[in-house]
């Protein structure tokens, strides 16, 4: 019987595509050390995000194209996540890999609550996280990572965001008596965007999430003009003077030359955690249709929950991923699972400008 070598195995593994950027996995520097045990293969994986959504649909092509070659009876997969940069090169916050803006096109359709869902479900995964509350007329991100009253420290002229729960939290809530109304014009908050982003030792990050305020105001214009994005998150309810205004904020960012990577419908539906009726409240599937219809990604649902509110109120956002029912839990993830799913497409177009993003 002929002796399998590295090199075939490697040669098989060029049959593997990542099932979302369409390439094999090979040629995408996924496949590290290899070795040979006799009937036994071991290989090392490494994704482009440690909350990959396809890692289990990986798995079986790996295994299913090795277990093909002669004499080979068994697969050990090894997995590592390494997070790749869509902003390559770029000087400025040059240790920032990923800058996702998470915006809605009205108020009250729980925003804020979706970025604190996706950056601590990124953090979650393993990836080191920051997120800016920039949503300087109304900023709830310190009470709802349980860190108000928080003064960041300052050293070499930069300030230090806090830490809470493994994010680094900047907000204006800092800074600010929560029972005063910010009464500005927008060259002031203009500064304030610009001084969270040039001013604050962010360090080196994996993902970097924005809590944008509603609308398509001045906030989102500074970001867009002041530093090069990955791309937006939009967040709607499925009410459709809701899905009106979600739309209005697709077509923002797209004339602001930022990509959108999707459309998050929040307060789907409601299921009942006694008896387990769902019932759809403010509608359904709208925010799916409108993705559709805007031709950019739909990123999920995310249930109307009692637990996702008091977590949220209770500033201990990591709960919602190990003290909800099982049904919130799996909704929240896999909306963040799609989140980085295309922000690690739109990091592989930056590396291969011919890369086709669907």
């Amino acid at each position: 019987m002929a002796t399998v070598t590295v090199d075939q195995v490697r040669d098989q593994l060029r049959s593997v595509q990542d099932p979302e950027l369409h390439r094999d996995i090979v040629t995408l520097n996924m496949v590290g050390d290899i070795s040979i045990d006799g009937p036994a293969v071991h290989v090392h994986i490494e994704l482009t995000t440690p909350a990959c959504p396809l890692k289990d649909e990986i798995g079986r092509d790996v295994e299913r194209a090795i277990v093909q070659l002669d004499g080979i009876e068994t697969v050990k997969i090894e997995w590592s996540a390494k997070v790749r940069s869509s902003r390559p090169g770029n000087a400025t916050l040059p240790g920032i890999k990923n800058i996702v803006a998470v915006g809605a096109g009205k108020g009250g359709v729980g925003k804020s609550t979706a970025a604190v869902l996706l950056a601590y479900g990124l953090r979650r995964s393993g990836a080191s996280v920051g997120l800016m509350d920039a949503d300087v007329y109304g900023p709830s991100i310190p009470t709802m990572v349980g860190i108000e009253g928080t003064q960041p420290q300052v050293g070499d002229n930069m300030m230090i965001p806090p830490d809470a729960g493994g994010v680094k939290i900047m907000s204006i809530g800092f800074m600010v008596d929560r029972n005063k109304p910010l009464i500005w014009r927008g060259p002031m908050t203009d500064g304030v965007v610009k001084q969270f982003l040039n001013q604050v030792a962010w360090g080196e990050l994996d993902y970097l999430i924005i809590d944008l305020p509603p609308g398509t105001g001045d906030v989102p214009l500074s970001l867009a003009q002041s530093i090069p994005m990955t791309g937006s998150v939009i967040v709607c309810t499925p009410q459709d003077i809701a899905l009106l205004d979600a739309r209005r904020a697709v077509k923002m960012f797209e004339q602001l030359n930022v990509a959108c990577l999707g459309i998050i419908e929040n307060m789907s539906y409601y299921l009942c955690p006694q008896c387990g009726h769902r019932d759809e409240l403010f509608d359904h599937g709208g925010a799916k249709a409108a993705a559709q219809e805007l031709n950019v990604p739909f990123l999920g649902e995310i249930p109307l929950n009692a637990q996702v509110r008091m977590f949220g109120d209770g500033g201990t956002p990591e709960k919602i991923f190990s003290d909800t029912d099982d049904h919130v839990r799996c909704a929240v993830e896999q909306v963040v699972a799609n989140t980085a799913g295309q922000i690690s497409m739109r990091s592989e177009q930056q590396v291969s400008p011919t890369l086709s993003i669907e």
